[in-house]
């Protein structure tokens, strides 16, 4: 039996991806920042399909103590940690930044790139140590450069783990750890929902077809995720769940009859 450890899968896309591994097999570790929420994740996956154990833990990906005791924990208690994946993040992207509170650029900053980053040192330690493991860290919109109005700071610290994975890579040339990212494409979250609510009914009917467009809810998202994280990438690898053609193919089709936010309230 492998093991994973998901940060920020109490719900969301890191949720998804602790399903589709237990069912596939494995144990895993879910985390987030609420004892609630940490608890109505490991019911959940313990209710669905998979035989894998299931462990959940309490972790503040920004304090380097807390990321330590999550990997302590899960070796402690399941034995190695075979998969990693920093996928804990906080987006806030429909505002510009003098819009932004102080605090939601803190979270941002502090959740996306200090929490990856600590999350990377601790898993490339600890899977050195015992003489395997594989890293992934989850980028996301900005991390190709490109600027998108309403994400300067999102897209930021995506484009800064983009260049610290890079140099990560680099600096674990030879070694018993494989690391690689991974792009998630627009995934339908709590989040996305949140904003889509912040942007009222008239700025989101702007954007609503485009989205309906560019995004797949969790459960299709997760399984196309897994399927590149296990295909055995190179160590460096820059996965991407939906690829440019994919989106020409997708706008060319024109998203006629899909409505990804059925059953949000949207």
């Amino acid at each position: 039996m492998t093991t994973a450890v998901i940060t920020g899968s109490s719900k969301g896309i890191g949720f998804g991806l602790a399903q589709e591994l237990r069912g596939r097999g494995y144990d895993v570790v879910v985390s987030g920042r609420g004892e609630a929420s940490v608890a109505d994740a490991v019911e959940r996956l313990e209710q669905a399909q998979g035989t894998g154990r299931v462990l959940g833990l309490v972790c503040d990906v920004s304090d380097p103590a807390s990321v330590q005791k999550l990997w302590d924990s899960a070796v402690a208690e399941l034995g190695t940690v075979d998969l990693w994946i920093n996928n804990a993040g906080v987006a806030r992207t429909v505002h510009p930044v003098v819009d932004l509170r102080p605090e939601w650029i803190v979270e941002m900053v502090t959740s996306n790139m200090v929490g990856t980053i600590l999350g990377s040192r601790v898993a490339v330690r600890g899977m050195t140590a015992q003489g395997h493991g594989q890293l992934v860290n989850v980028l996301g919109g900005g991390s190709d450069g490109k600027i998108r109005p309403g994400m300067t700071v999102y897209g930021s610290t995506k484009r800064g783990l983009r260049a610290f994975t890079d140099a990560l890579v680099r600096e674990t040339a030879g070694g018993p750890v494989k690391i690689v990212s991974v792009s998630p494409g627009v995934v339908v979250t709590d989040g996305m929902i949140r904003e889509a609510k912040e942007l009222g009914p008239e700025g989101f009917a702007r954007v609503r077809k485009a989205m309906n467009i560019l995004a797949d809810p969790v459960d299709e998202a997760a399984p196309a995720i897994v399927d590149l994280i296990l295909a055995n990438p190179k160590h460096g690898a820059s996965l991407k769940r939906v690829s440019s053609l994919d989106i020409g193919l997708r706008f060319a089709k024109g998203g006629k009859g899909r409505d990804v936010f059925a059953g949000a309230g949207l």
